[in-house]
């Protein structure tokens, strides 16, 4: 079975735009790393799973119009964009499964291991754990390569990154991996 690298909404919104999140650009250079490894085994698969809302998205209600389908802002940040080979799954849930082709994709692949990377920890990172988790998928979050949305509390981003990563590895079984030690 092969790996997939899921590089979960590192796109231009969530970077400088309407939903900035300062904490992401430390993550920016693990994810670089890990998926030009990636791309260089061909036991892997490098997968970007993007916003790409509609104004009529339910997620609208709780967030300003972010990564709006078609726009500069849903579009993965220049350091990381896309490259040949790799897939693109465009989601407007939080969770990279739902009402997408992620599924089929990674069965064509023959997946059976999900590696995820990006933003955000606590929400789009965890919801399209718990999907892969459900559907019987061995599941890595990588600490160095996710973070929570910065401005969305004032606590610590670093206390509550630890949160997330404990919840994501009790409750889904995920493997905590550094970004340059996954295999």
């Amino acid at each position: 079975m092969r790996s997939a690298l899921v590089v979960v909404d590192m796109l231009k919104d969530f970077m400088d735009g309407v939903l900035a999140n300062p904490a992401a650009k430390a993550i920016v250079a693990p994810i670089f790393s890990l998926a030009e490894r990636a791309r260089g085994d061909d036991e892997w698969v490098v997968i970007y799973a993007n916003d790409a809302h509609e104004l009529t998205d339910v997620e609208l209600r709780v967030f300003p119009p972010h990564a709006m389908a078609g726009t500069e802002g849903a579009a993965v940040i220049d350091d990381l964009r896309p490259q040949l080979g790799d897939l693109v799954v465009p989601k407007r849930f939080y969770s990279a499964f739902t009402h997408t082709d992620l599924e089929a994709k990674l069965r064509s692949y023959d997946v059976g291991r999900l590696v995820l990377v990006g933003q955000h920890t606590d929400c789009c990172v965890r919801h399209t754990s718990y999907d892969a988790f459900a559907r019987g998928y061995e599941l890595v979050v990588c600490p160095d390569a996710t973070t929570v949305f910065e401005p969305g509390s004032p606590e610590p981003v670093s206390a509550r990154q630890a949160r997330a990563l404990e919840y994501l590895h009790t409750y889904y079984g995920a493997r905590l991996e550094a970004a340059d030690v996954v295999g």
